[in-house]
């Protein structure tokens, strides 16, 4: 059995331990805040798992192989930092830290100590967004364009802006299913709220080939929407996260390009107008495959999916729109990308 914390019990802190308390394998040790109201909350539904409020508990205790950390980004690297040289696993909230800088010092660390550093990127384990990058490997031909909308009225955050709580799980599934990594970015985007962080961006990602992809992310939308269409030459995507039961629409429809052996410009276009269908989708929560592949991989030394590389690679892409946000959308290398890929 491996013995877990959870570091936060606010918003997404619940959903960790609920599933920590449930999955075999893992053992539900203890669970921090600095709340007081909260450490009841846990006592009054969990009584058999300890509470407390100093984190430095979590680490002298020898029952904890690991600790999950569920607070706002800010604290990422400390907390993740201390974890990792008190030789205890990490999981961490997305995105992993408030700069590649801290999430790179986190990566070293881990390595050195061969421990396991997984992201909370929950969405890659979800049977719509598994079955999207199946489709991309084997099916969509040569992809041409990723473009995303992930829009709702609120919720504002005060610490960090739209896109680094909304667009982060659009590049998560992003680097999950797409065939190649981005080179450079470019971000355009507003606060309608004097003094508080861009609340709508638009982020345009440019690959070495002629692959684009475009990220619309807005806390100030009527409607909630959560939809991603991917595009290929043989076939194309529709995946909307609020769809009840058919998450993945698939479509074969495209253009052929017929050359009549003259110039260019009398090249004929064809439509091809073909059959949808909507493949099977596993429906089992992602939180907990996630999590029970996280005890795995601790167990048998094994690397999850979202691991630290993986979430490096976001907290770039984060950044370096963030840049370019401020600077009015100028376009920002992303350099070394291949390399950590």
């Amino acid at each position: 059995m491996i013995g877990v914390a959870v570091v936060g019990y606010g918003y997404w802190g619940p959903n960790l331990v609920r599933n920590f308390w449930e999955i075999p394998g893992a053992r539900l040790v203890a669970v921090c805040d600095l709340r007081k109201d909260r450490l009841v909350a846990v006592q009054n539904r969990y009584p058999a798992v300890h509470v407390t409020d100093d984190f430095d508990e979590l680490l002298r205790n020898p029952r904890i192989d690991a600790i999950a950390i569920a607070t706002p980004v800010a604290a990422h690297f400390k907390l993740a930092m201390k974890t990792l040289m008190a030789g205890k696993h990490v999981l961490v909230e997305k995105p992993m830290a408030a700069s590649s800088d801290e999430a790179r010092r986190m990566l070293e660390e881990a390595a050195r100590r061969r421990l396991v550093l997984a992201v909370d990127h929950t969405f890659v384990h979800t049977g719509a967004v598994r079955k999207m990058r199946d489709l991309v490997q084997d099916g969509l031909g040569d992809v041409y364009y990723y473009d995303s909308v992930r829009v709702n009225l609120g919720l504002f955050q005060r610490d960090v802006s739209v896109i680094w709580d909304l667009a982060v799980h659009d590049l998560s599934i992003m680097d999950y299913v797409l065939p190649e990594r981005p080179v450079a970015v470019s971000a355009t985007g507003m606060s309608h709220i004097a003094g508080e962080p861009a609340n709508i961006a638009y982020l345009n990602l440019f690959f070495e080939s002629k692959l684009i992809a475009h990220i619309h992310v807005n806390w100030l939308a009527p409607v909630k929407v959560r939809r991603t269409l991917v595009g290929g030459s043989s076939k194309m995507i529709l995946y909307d996260d609020l769809e009840p039961s058919e998450k993945i629409k698939v479509y074969d429809r495209g253009v052929t390009l017929n050359d009549s052996g003259e110039k260019v410009y009398q090249m004929l276009v064809g439509y091809r107008t073909g059959d949808m269908y909507a493949p099977h989708i596993d429906v089992a929560e992602a939180l907990e495959i996630e999590l029970r592949q996280f005890v795995e991989c601790v167990e048998r030394n094994k690397t999850p999916t979202a691991d630290g590389n993986a979430g490096l690679r976001v907290v770039k892409i984060l950044e370096a729109a963030s840049q370019s946000l401020a600077e009015r959308g100028r376009l920002v290398e992303l350099e070394h990308m291949r390399r950590i890929a």
